[in-house]
């Protein structure tokens, strides 16, 4: 049945995706999507979604100015799984429920860090450069098979990883405020402290939110830990690593190589970062493959009608 409940969607990607807006109309009939092609902030954002009741909502800042400015608003529903962008304390002081659904792009975000895992290990960004350099030799990397693997993070995101994995047969260590004592015995995965992890693993990769307890976990005292000769691989949040550090450890060769997906400013502002010949970098695409686009935004669209409170659908380590 349709319904007139006034829907905005801020998300610029959403309201692009022909697929996902005529499925949103089928359900809603007064709905104003975003199609300014730009990411929506302060004024701008309050403005677009004044006079709404619900709201579908993806990279937009959700301050508690904005919280203020809308007591109209009702709901909120997130197009992708990171909440770092939503002040969700402001949330529910004011009433607004949240539609949410965790790891809704798991596939997609751990297939991606496979792919940088063995781009990295055979060097294949590097092997590519130098072709187009006209230098044509046998650049030699390593297989990924048997390394030793450090997933900090082993929530949804890093348990998919873990079954990517299987096949090559790796040392799998798993960092997390949690415990998964059953999944971790069915996969052969070894829990241990941060500290150990980053001493002993080939490759280490980052699966967390970003939230008071992650912001900048692998500060510089932090990355020093990490082996000679291992890489780094972050498609979660930027935030989480310090990049500074990170960019003299790749210029030293502290660290062979990293893959970053995520950074604290996007776009990325560190020029030097991005050229050195030793990192591969993306523009935040670990749930852009189509499969993953559609399952986020039906997801926000079914968050539209199946809101909650932000305590009972939000686990308690993420906010």
């Amino acid at each position: 049945m349709t319904k007139d409940i006034p829907i905005a969607v801020a998300s610029r990607s959403f309201s692009n995706h022909p697929i996902l807006r005529e499925e949103l109309l089928k359900r809603y009939s007064n709905v104003s999507f975003n199609e300014s092609g730009r990411t929506l902030s302060g004024k701008e954002l309050i403005n677009f979604l004044k006079g709404h009741t619900k709201a579908i909502i993806a990279l937009e800042n959700l301050t508690d100015e904005i919280f203020s400015a809308l007591p109209e608003l009702k709901v909120i529903s997130k197009y992708g799984v990171g909440l770092d962008t939503i002040d969700l304390d402001s949330m529910k002081r004011h009433g607004v429920l949240l539609g949410w659904v965790g790891g809704v792009n798991r596939r997609s975000v751990a297939e991606l860090t496979l792919s940088f895992m063995i781009s990295l290990l055979h060097k294949v960004s590097y092997a590519c450069q130098e072709v187009r350099s006209g230098r044509w030799y046998q650049v030699r990397g390593h297989q990924l098979t048997g390394k030793t693997i450090g997933i900090i993070g082993c929530g949804h995101i890093g348990k998919e990883l873990v079954k990517l994995l299987r096949p090559f047969d790796c040392k799998l260590l798993s960092y997390d405020i949690r415990d998964f004592p059953e999944f971790y015995r069915e996969y052969g995965v070894i829990p241990v402290n941060l500290e150990d992890l980053l001493r002993e693993s080939d490759i280490v990769t980052l699966h967390l939110p970003l939230n008071d307890l992650t912001t900048n976990i692998l500060n510089s005292e932090k990355l020093d830990l990490i082996k000679k000769g291992a890489f780094l691989i972050n498609t979660a949040r930027g935030g989480l690593v310090d990049e500074a550090k990170l960019k003299e450890m790749l210029k030293t060769g502290q660290i062979a190589g990293a893959a970053l997906d995520v950074f604290l400013h996007e776009p990325p502002e560190d020029l030097e970062l991005l050229n050195l010949s030793n990192i591969i970098v993306t523009p935040h695409i670990g749930g852009s493959t189509e499969e993953a686009i559609l399952a986020m935004g039906r997801a926000a669209i079914d968050g539209l009608d199946n809101a909650k409170e932000v305590s009972k659908i939000v686990p308690s380590y993420m906010r």
